[in-house]
């Protein structure tokens, strides 16, 4: 743990990124003591003020208020809650199936990874965007729907990366002891050739969570994404688009959150996957 932090701190671009990831996750494990308003509220005689910085802007409102009157700060971070819920949980999805999946493509061979490996191809041939609206339309809007959408369309890359790291481990003298000692395939997969592919799988988690954070706000944009009574970044851009010109605060605030937070975690990704590394010394 020391050296793991010792690195962190040598690296300022991962000490930038693990700052920023840290601001998301408090402000969306305290989204709801944070917020100075109910982010449903709407009041009409006070909407689409600007920040409290600008000439027009007032106290009570730091960020403003949208078409509705509903307080921007408010709805920002509840908006980190949902973000952050469906970044990990899709995460664990696709990184489980996908792992899984690797797993038996890679130590059976033979038609298993020929038909799992079929099946990686023809998703990858799909751009990322329009496979998760394709099953959106289909299955509906609703938060476990898009973590859903999520963990399917990100488990192709878990697959492919274990199935190429087994092929070679697998291979190794010490496997080959084992499995004449009578070890069991589970035990084989699980104890011996897993660990020594999570570090990769660690890296590829931290890339794909900054997808879905996109995939997520690309989904809430174009309405398919979770209902319209929970506040998400991508549907206050969306809704801020009528008033692009004259309110332009209104689409900044939430594209910079979303800009930000996908930065921080492909920043810490960065930093991740070198510290992991043995052909590198950090």
């Amino acid at each position: 743990m020391k050296a793991l932090w010792r690195s962190l701190k040598q690296s300022k671009t991962g000490m930038i990124g693990l700052a920023i990831v840290l601001v998301v996750v408090v402000c969306a494990i305290f989204a709801y003591q944070l917020a100075p308003c109910d982010p449903l509220q709407q009041d009409l005689m006070n909407k689409l003020h600007d920040p409290a910085w600008t000439a027009t802007g007032t106290p009570e409102h730091l960020l403003g208020t949208d078409q509705l009157g509903r307080d921007v700060l408010s709805r920002l971070l509840v908006g980190a809650r949902i973000t952050l819920l469906v970044a990990l949980a899709g995460t664990v999805v696709g990184g489980v199936v996908g792992v899984v999946l690797g797993c038996l493509a890679g130590y059976y061979g033979g038609w298993v990874d020929a038909v799992l490996m079929r099946l990686v191809d023809i998703q990858l041939c799909f751009p990322f965007t329009l496979l998760a609206l394709f099953i959106a339309a289909v299955l509906g809007g609703s938060l476990g729907n898009v973590i859903l959408i999520a963990g399917i369309t990100s488990w192709v890359r878990y697959a492919r990366l274990v199935r190429g790291e087994i092929l070679s481990i697998k291979e190794c003298e010490y496997i080959e002891a084992i499995r004449a000692e009578g070890g069991s395939d589970a035990r084989i997969i699980f104890r011996h050739i897993l660990p020594n592919v999570i570090s990769s799988v660690i890296v590829i988690a931290t890339l794909e969570m900054a997808k879905i954070v996109l995939m997520e706000a690309s989904l809430s944009f174009l309405g398919y994404g979770v209902p319209v009574t929970i506040p998400t970044w991508g549907r206050m851009l969306s809704e801020a688009r009528a008033n692009m010109v004259s309110n332009p605060w209104q689409c900044i605030l939430p594209g910079l959150c979303i800009t930000l937070t996908v930065l921080g975690v492909n920043l810490l990704g960065d930093w991740l996957r070198d510290y992991l590394d043995p052909k590198l010394d950090v």
